[in-house]
């Protein structure tokens, strides 16, 4: 049985549209409403956040609130670090993607030896970064940062000396650089990303599983095609966005697209990979309630949340 610690993390700096930070109050609002104690079972730290520097003007264009994404990702490391050697699973919630950086950061700082494997369960692959940005919020690049990827050949901004030297420092959080290697990553519902971001892909050959593939393999295939590839790994961390979803139901994200997982198959997804045993920390983001009615994608991701924190437990 794991000791599950629950880390919140309500910080929104890095994405494009407002009200991610409120996603982790809405999922507990939830759980309330499913008459739900989950919550009270569990110790729990709340990362003071830095969401002020959204009322301040922005300093980089193509790197936005660097500054700030760069101190969420020192605290949040320290968190997860903390957490997991106290003997502690981390589960994180987090309002946007771009803070899942300073989990992984967190991972490698109490695990500097291990070989992490990440499984990215998103419609998008963030690994944009401030050179081939098309918005300039950091949600787009915490996977970047924790190759360590500049993506230089495919560049089209230059950049100011400062925002080189903060995007430099977060990928450097706890001192390891890269973090993760590309051979290392799996991709699922991955279906929106730019030319750039395209390049990497191919370019190292990265693991994309589509959103037919899991309809058409099952799971429990997909969950076994998965073991075998990050076969070679020590840890996995396991990061679950919500736009992961299709549009039709993910209406409560700041960047809803269509052709994605349907409710049971995400749960099912997300449960069936925590079965894992070297999984080692499971991050659920970018829940936002202002745009939802009836606050039903935090109801989703709770019951994502829920029983996959149950499989554990029986782990």
């Amino acid at each position: 049985m794991k000791n599950i610690k629950i880390i919140e993390v309500p910080s929104e700096i890095g994405a494009g549209t407002r009200g991610a930070s409120l996603g982790i109050e809405a999922i507990k609002i939830a759980s309330l409403d499913f008459m739900s104690s989950f919550f009270i079972h569990f110790p729990s730290e709340k990362i003071p956040h830095e969401n002020k520097l959204l009322y301040e003007p922005i300093e980089s264009p193509y790197a936005k609130r660097i500054k700030g994404v760069l101190q969420m990702y020192e605290k949040i490391s320290k968190a997860v670090q903390d957490s997991t050697r106290q003997g502690f699973f981390p589960v994180v919630i987090s309002g946007d993607h771009s803070n899942s950086g300073g989990t992984i950061a967190g991972i490698k700082a109490a695990k500097p030896a291990s070989k992490l494997g990440v499984i990215w369960i998103d419609a998008h692959s963030d690994l944009h970064t401030p050179y081939t940005t098309p918005s300039g919020n950091l949600h787009g690049m915490p996977l970047a940062a924790a190759l360590a990827e500049d993506n230089l050949e495919s560049a089209v901004h230059e950049l100011d000396d400062e925002t080189i030297d903060c995007w430099n420092r977060l990928k450097n959080v706890g001192n390891v650089s890269p973090k993760v290697l590309p051979e290392d990553v799996v991709f699922i519902a991955l279906r929106d990303y730019e030319k750039e971001e395209r390049a990497l892909i191919e370019k190292y050959g990265i693991r994309v599983i589509s959103v037919k593939e899991v309809r058409n393999k099952g799971v429990e295939n997909v969950f076994k095609s998965v073991n075998r590839y990050l076969s070679d790994c020590t840890d996995i961390y396991v990061s679950f966005d919500v736009d992961s979803l299709d549009s039709s139901i993910s209406k409560g994200t700041g960047t809803p697209v269509g052709n994605g997982l349907r409710e049971r198959e995400a749960e099912d997804l997300v449960s069936k990979l925590m079965q894992n045993r070297k999984v080692c920390c499971l991050e659920i983001t970018e829940v936002n309630p202002t745009l939802d009615k009836e606050n039903l994608m935090a109801e989703i991701a709770f019951n994502i949340l829920q029983r996959s924190v149950n499989v554990l437990m029986m782990s």
